[in-house]
């Protein structure tokens, strides 16, 4: 992983940045800078779960994270990259973004992407910008039980780096629904993603009869599709102890998410339960798209 192999920075000053001139790809500020490495800023960008590691940085959302232009200078807001930083509750990342811009004629450099369903339209709903992921910053964690790599399209596999889009809220949601999941008292080592990001080329692929809708929450980073492993086959667990797996376990995963969705209202979504195929065990989709949204046997 490229964050284990970088250099330390300087001590950020107060109300500035280090005077060295920081790389744009992954950066640590460590424990022989202390003046960064207990930031209480950080404790406030965990989230309503507690446990997200990364925030994602555009030119519209900089100027709400004095934060990063504290520790890493001004550059750190416009510069794509990784900056990870450091606090009492572990590494935290600040992820700046491609602006969407940087996307021509549905690429951004080799890796293909597409229009966008919002750009037909009067492009207010394209995403903020894109995550840049590289073979050497794919594991960065951006929550406590998940990393980038985790949402990447399935698709492009030799093509580097690959671009992203990808929201906090999300993260927050599945981190909930995990340990709402273990409140619970059902077992729930870890939840996989089948699904994440699909880049709208990826989507329109699949979409048709009883396949994707064109417009699907997963070009837009704020939707997954999940499952429960707990050994060591990838596939989802017999989570209500019959002895099988089927949709009753997918059942269980839903009504977590439906709970977590009424202790928590900001994160109202969509929440559908699918059947098993030849292909892939049952699933949940969840997501933050800002509405109720339900289908499948909830």
């Amino acid at each position: 992983m490229l964050l284990g192999g970088v250099a330390a920075l300087m001590a950020a000053r107060p109300g500035g940045a280090s005077h060295l001139t920081p790389s744009p790809r992954a950066l640590r500020v460590t424990s022989s800078t202390p003046s960064a490495t207990r930031w209480p800023a950080l404790d406030t960008l965990r989230g309503v779960s507690r446990k997200l590691r990364a925030r994602f940085v555009s030119p519209t959302r900089a100027m709400a994270l004095p934060v990063l232009r504290d520790l890493f200078g001004d550059s750190a807001l416009s510069r794509p990259g990784v900056y990870a930083a450091e606090d009492s509750s572990g590494a935290f990342h600040f992820i700046t973004m491609r602006p969407f811009a940087d996307k021509v004629r549905g690429r951004i450099g080799s890796y293909r992407i597409g229009t966008f369903p919002s750009e037909a339209r009067d492009g207010s709903g394209n995403p903020d910008g894109f995550l840049e992921v590289t073979a050497d910053n794919q594991n960065t964690p951006v929550s406590e039980h998940f990393r980038l790599r985790d949402f990447l399209t399935k698709d492009q596999p030799t093509t580097w780096p690959k671009y992203l889009v990808l929201r906090e809220p999300l993260l927050d949601k599945l981190e909930l629904v995990l340990a709402e999941l273990r409140r619970s008292g059902i077992a729930a080592r870890q939840l996989r993603v089948m699904s994440g990001f699909r880049t709208p080329q990826y989507n329109a692929q699949g979409v048709g009869s009883g396949g994707r809708v064109q417009d699907s929450r997963h070009q837009y980073g704020d939707a997954a599709d999940v499952y429960v492993v707990n050994g060591s086959r990838d596939w989802m667990s017999d989570l209500d102890g019959n002895g099988r797996v089927d949709t009753r376990d997918a059942q269980l995963l839903a009504n977590a998410a439906e709970r977590v969705e009424r202790a928590h209202p900001e994160l109202i979504g969509g929440i559908g339960i699918y059947k098993a195929t030849s292909a892939h065990g049952p699933f949940v989709h969840i997501d933050v798209r800002g509405r109720r949204a339900r289908w499948g046997t909830l």
